[in-house]
């Protein structure tokens, strides 16, 4: 079946409405702005002091050897040094932090109506009729755990997950530990939204500040220049 042209972008407003609609609610595309929003779950046990704030990653089993790996305990490293974590040795540490992440695809489907135009100087009369339209979006997680290293104690666990167009994990990954340790420590059982601005450092650098239901704003990273007004 060939659709008028009018129809052809109705269908391309169509779409891009639909995935804006996302239950986790992630898109970027390129040359648009817009906002990665992840849906943030914490468990709290936290009660340490900012003398006490050492920390060794523990990774498990093919971590150790992994660059991956070691990439994003970078950027989780980043995100803890805002809340005066100091990275250790592992003998030296209070405070171990182990890592999970995933990416996974799934599909969208969505039922878009058809519209057919038999006189296009008047504009089309309505939807003649429906069909459904699968979409690819893909579903990143982080989790960051840390325990009391002496006691073997969890004391903090926080899940991070989104979805994007993007099956690009590590593309994901800044927003998702800034978004973990947003405002650290949460309240026990805490669930909330974190939106970031997307741009093109993965939301770190200067910008618009997160926002976050019932939360202040996610802070800049030290040394970012201030975000014109």
């Amino acid at each position: 079946m060939n659709f008028p042209t009018d129809s052809i972008a109705r269908r391309g407003r169509l779409y891009a409405l639909a995935r804006a609609a996302l239950a986790l609610g992630v898109v970027w595309l390129a040359g648009c702005t817009t906002y990665v929003q992840t849906q943030v779950t914490a468990f709290s046990n936290w009660s340490g002091s900012d003398a006490m704030r050492t920390y060794a990653f523990a990774p498990q089993g093919k971590q150790g050897n992994s660059i991956e790996q070691q990439t994003y305990e970078t950027l989780v490293a980043m995100e803890m040094s805002k809340y005066n974590f100091r990275q250790v040795p592992d003998a030296s540490a209070h405070y171990q932090v182990a890592l999970q992440y995933s990416v996974r695809g799934d599909l969208m489907t969505v039922r878009q109506p058809v519209y057919y135009d038999p006189w296009p100087m008047y504009g089309p009369w309505g939807p003649t009729g429906y069909v459904d339209q699968s979409y690819p979006v893909y579903i990143h997680a982080l989790q960051i755990r840390m325990t009391d290293k002496a006691s073997g104690r969890e004391v903090y666990k926080v899940t991070a997950v989104n979805s994007t167009n993007d099956a690009s994990l590590y593309r994901a990954m800044s927003y998702l530990a800034r978004s973990a340790l947003a405002d650290f420590p949460l309240g026990n059982g805490t669930v909330r939204t974190v939106t970031i601005p997307v741009d093109k450092n993965g939301g770190i650098s200067n910008g618009k500040p997160a926002s976050m239901s019932n939360e202040r704003p996610v802070p800049p990273p030290p040394g970012a220049p201030a975000t014109p007004q």
